[in-house]
């Protein structure tokens, strides 16, 4: 029982002190001054299929506070439903200069890398923002960007933020993304060890090409798991934006938000699994588990267990409404359901290599798992990435 006591210790200061780092971080990180002459810059959007908020979305694309930029609409296929709203943008706002390109070059096995790469080639300017269509854009969006490029800095990025959302599943999705997601995210950048997250990207095409070029995105199967690689393999660093970008949800239902998560889990572990690993006992589960058991062999009182809690969500009550992300009556309900999915998604991702993402199939496995049992060539790709990141990370800090 002492053991579970300490148990739970641990992972509540944990739990607080990565809120409060968090916290501190976002009071106190230095921002870069804006030039007198800020560069021209270009705004490559990925568009696939109709989503929820999609006009205002793309909309707000238009509405940027920012002297000189282009806008880049890429969508893989001709009848895509996407166009015709992609188009009436485009026409409310013929100040703006904007494209629409169509086409897809099958450069990976990433169906975005292959959408957007025609935009990034065909971009007028050096500096490139990848966005995703789901991205609802601040007028000082660009500004938010530049802000966070100190020195020594290869590329900005920011964590999808969820709000407006309708229904348990959205509020759910929103837990996900905002308390869990963005705060660790949040916290690794805080650290120094900042990851790429592809839903905003800010680039610069020179250094792109001193990595060996944007196509070399192509390497893993997601572009932000590639572009941390690369900008950490130069020596530079992947920051995060202080006030992240919103996604508005609208309604979810939970197959979908399940696949989601389930998705990203399973890149993550591909990807990082170092950093993967510890995800398991990341929420509350286990803790309240182990307070269970305590409090059912009278080790603990039930008042303790409550004010345990109060404590946990509290800070990330706290957290949420610093930042000013939704916090709603079902706000609370869907963090403890995220917290007890947590392990079963942690499992779950290492049962599997398979996904779909907008009607593509997908693997995060390598081509030797076709040649090796499943479970064999999982552990060995476990090694291998966790050897490679591991030097990765060595060079970084030194």
């Amino acid at each position: 029982m002492t053991l579970l006591i300490w148990f739970c210790a641990v992972a509540l200061v944990v739990h607080l002190s990565s809120i409060i780092l968090v916290l501190v971080w976002r009071s106190t990180r230095h921002e870069e001054p804006l030039p007198s002459r800020p560069p021209a810059v270009t705004i490559v959007r990925p568009v696939c299929g109709l989503e929820n908020n999609l006009e205002t979305t793309l909309q707000s694309t238009f509405r940027l506070d920012w002297p000189d930029y282009e806008i880049i609409f890429c969508v893989a296929t001709a009848n895509d439903p996407a166009i015709a709203i992609v188009r009436r943008c485009m026409a409310s706002h013929p100040h703006i200069p904007a494209r629409l390109l169509v086409g897809d070059d099958r450069i990976s096995v990433n169906p975005k890398l292959n959408n957007v790469i025609k935009g990034w080639r065909s971009a007028r300017y050096d500096w490139i923002v990848l966005a995703d269509s789901n991205v609802l854009m601040p007028e000082d969006y660009i500004r938010q960007l530049f802000a966070r490029w100190l020195p020594g800095t290869g590329a900005v990025c920011s964590p999808p933020i969820g709000s407006a959302p309708e229904g348990f599943a959205a509020e759910l999705e929103c837990a996900w993304l905002n308390g869990f997601q963005a705060r660790w995210q949040l916290l690794a950048d805080a650290i120094g060890l900042g990851f790429a997250q592809g839903k905003t990207m800010l680039l610069n095409r020179q250094i792109m090409a001193r990595a060996g070029g944007f196509e070399r995105l192509g390497e893993e199967v997601a572009e932000d798991a590639a572009t941390t690689g690369l900008i950490r393999g130069l020596g530079l660093k992947v920051r995060l934006v202080k006030q992240p970008f919103p996604q508005p949800l609208g309604r979810r239902d939970l197959a979908s938000v399940w696949k989601r998560q389930l998705r990203w889990a399973r890149l993550r572990r591909a990807s990082f699994p170092l950093y993967f690993v510890p995800e398991l006992i990341a929420g509350a589960a286990l803790p309240l588990a182990a307070l269970t058991a305590l409090v059912a062999t009278g080790t603990c009182s039930p008042l303790s267990a409550l004010l345990y809690l109060v404590a946990w969500y509290g800070g990330e009550t706290l957290l949420n409404r610093s930042f000013g992300w939704h916090t709603g009556l079902l706000g609370l309900p869907a963090t403890v359901a995220r917290d007890i999915a947590l392990p079963v998604l942690w499992i779950a991702a290492w049962f599997g290599n398979g996904f779909v993402w907008r009607g593509n199939a997908m693997t995060v496995a390598s081509d030797e798992t076709t040649e090796t049992p499943p479970a064999k060539a999982r552990l060995r790709r476990v090694m291998d990435k966790t050897r490679e990141r591991a030097k990765t990370l060595t060079v970084f800090r030194n």
